[in-house]
């Protein structure tokens, strides 16, 4: 490894689909007028004789490979790059490995698994791993306490994640009691007005106690930052409770983000029932990660489990425009990745899951047409959410879970991963043997100036972009007295190559994360669309989870193949949507809601 050098992965060569190549496996695939079927005539199919093209291969486009390969349908899988996972694949650093070892590992951002998360953790638990009883899932471990840390000396808050060891019996779950475990957190972890904390857990009552109608017509429409009167409060209340509970952890600004979207899934769902141990996938805590890196703990599995259910892959490949005509998808235009050998392949079905900034660029005006709910996919928005991967001589852990530095300009979030695995020694497994830990950090903020050059991160180069992150995380870690992040101690760092640009006129990043502005809801698609045979799965599309992550990823698939059942008039089993938790105590309240918000009032804490 060069120490302080950004790895750029090499193009590689000679990727096999079950023994052939990609080029091979397609080249030799019979044709039909022009088109090359994904599939050779005659040869040998799934037990259903329909052939499924996924477009994509990321966590929905491998979650709908998965259900429908266990359905019976002959399913490929196209996808971009040389490695499936998407956002969420792990990346070797070229060109780092010695004495054997493998190349360290990166990725684009770390991956985080909360505990309300249950279907994707239902997928993994269906991907074989030898000598676990319950396959991936049990590559899931827990992180025991997030770090709010705090800059300019202020005390860090080490906020423990277990679930409440005595929650509250069922129906002792009031507004009242909630409330007052609400004043107590912020009590404790924040200098926050005594008003002013009360204020915010009595909004948070309003929008627990708010019926499905209101949220959707009105807290759809109403910013985080606006509901929660951000801007008539204090400093310190907007960075936690606003900017801290947004652009740290959804890349969205408070300013813009839908309250639905905030208060449904990040404060009811991840903290308020995730604590309590309300709603989680069996005794999971509210923040897991995975043991190993994620390819090697999950995704490598999991590509490993679909080739021995039949599925094909397609690497390399890019889509270029899904073909319509005569009210139906007719093939997909795709070609090599950087244009070369350009084709059609066909199937019967066909299954779009790409995400949104990239699909609805393949959608040709016939196929909007024939669905006007692609058209309104254009005002989705995506933003950057991007990782730096910093490798370490010294073991530095920091905390057993996740860093938010709260008070960072750039919204820096970031997890010590060799702590959490256990089977890797980092310094005989990976790189040269002098990286001993590898701390990943997130930047969700890149248009804000930092503290270093007075910079954009869009307008440094990535070498400023890395040295103004460092100084970020040191600025909320290295203070009160301790010394966390050492310059000595740093070896060398990575950056998802999907960023390219920075520091220049038109800096670009093909790996975008889809946000949640006001109204964003109305334009979000539904797994099943128009056109008989096609069918949209990504965290785009809409969902009970309302919110981009791969457990949405996951129930978009669900949705797809759910949908792409019934236009098959299929007798196999149903793909089982498990939907965020709603306590029993709170639908009382929402009734009387729904009562009011007919009646054109307010809702019943809603004091103004």
């Amino acid at each position: 490894m060069t120490t302080e050098h950004a790895h750029e992965p090499q193009e590689q060569t000679g990727h096999t689909l079950s023994g052939h190549t990609r080029r091979r496996f397609l080249a030799g695939a019979g044709t039909m007028a022009g088109a090359v079927a994904l599939w050779p005539a005659g040869t040998a199919r799934a037990a259903t004789g329909k052939r499924v093209a996924v477009l994509g291969g990321g966590v929905s486009g491998l979650s709908a490979a998965h259900e429908l390969a266990e359905r019976g349908y002959a399913v490929t899988v196209l996808e971009y790059y040389d490695a499936l996972g998407g956002k969420a694949r792990s990346m070797p650093v070229p060109g780092t490995a010695a004495g054997g070892r493998a190349d360290l590992p990166a990725e684009h951002g770390f991956r985080f698994f909360p505990g309300f998360y249950r279907n994707l953790p239902d997928t993994m638990r269906r991907i074989p791993v030898p000598g676990n009883a319950h396959g991936v899932h049990d590559n899931l471990v827990s992180g025991t306490e997030a770090l709010f840390a705090r800059s300019g000396g202020r005390a860090d808050l080490h906020f423990p994640l277990r679930r409440a060891t005595t929650p509250p019996r069922p129906g002792d779950l009031t507004p009242g009691w909630i409330r007052d475990q609400l004043l107590s957190v912020l009590e404790l972890g924040t200098r926050l007005p005594a008003h002013e904390a009360a204020y915010f857990a009595d909004r948070v009552l309003v929008h627990l106690t708010s019926c499905d109608a209101r949220r959707e017509q009105q807290w759809e429409k109403v910013s985080w930052w606006d509901f929660i009167r951000a801007e008539e409060m204090s400093e310190e209340y907007r960075t936690v409770l606003g900017i801290g509970q947004t652009r740290n952890l959804v890349a969205t600004r408070a300013e813009v983000a839908s309250t639905r979207t905030v208060g449904r899934v990040i404060i009811e769902a991840l903290l308020l029932w995730g604590l309590l141990g309300r709603g989680m996938d069996g005794d999971a805590d509210i923040d897991r990660v995975l043991n190993a890196p994620t390819s090697e703990a999950w995704i490598d599995p999991w590509e490993t489990h679909l080739r021995s259910l039949g599925v094909e892959f397609a690497l390399g490949t890019q889509v270029r425009e899904v073909q319509y005509a005569g009210g139906r998808v007719t093939g997909v235009r795709v070609s090599d990745r950087d244009g070369g050998d350009e084709r059609t392949v066909t199937a019967d079905h066909y299954v779009s899951a790409l995400p949104v900034e990239h699909a609805r660029g393949t959608w040709g005006p016939a196929l909007r047409a024939a669905d006007p709910q692609l058209a309104r996919c254009d005002a989705l928005q995506a933003d950057w959410m991007t990782g730096v991967m910093f490798y370490l001589r010294t073991p530095t852990p920091v905390v057993h879970g996740h860093i938010n530095c709260l008070d960072s300009p750039w919204s820096v979030t970031g997890v010590g991963q060799a702590q959490f695995w256990p089977g890797r020694d980092f310094s005989r497994d990976y790189g040269d043997g002098r990286a001993r830990d590898c701390l990943s950090a997130i930047i969700s903020e890149w248009d804000k100036p930092g503290i270093l050059y007075g910079k954009t991160a869009k307008e440094c180069t990535k070498e400023e972009v890395v040295a103004e992150l460092w100084a970020q995380l040191k600025d909320g870690l290295n203070d009160g007295g301790k010394t966390v992040l050492r310059d000595e101690d740093r070896l060398g760092w990575f950056m998802d190559p999907a960023v390219t640009g920075l520091g220049g006129p038109d800096p670009q990043n093909r790996e975008q994360l889809l946000i949640h502005p006001t109204g964003t809801l109305y334009n979000r698609p539904t797994a099943r669309t128009r056109v008989p045979n096609l069918f949209l799965a990504g965290d785009y599309v809409r969902t009970d989870v309302d919110l981009a992550t791969m457990e949405g990823a996951n129930e978009s698939a669900r949705l797809a193949v759910n949908a792409l059942l019934d236009a098959d008039n299929s007798d196999a089993e149903r793909c089982e949507i498990q939907e965020l938790y709603r306590p029993p105590e709170m639908e009382p309240l929402k009734r009387i809601d729904a009562v009011r918000h007919r009646l054109g009032l307010p809702n019943t804490f809603d004091l103004g």
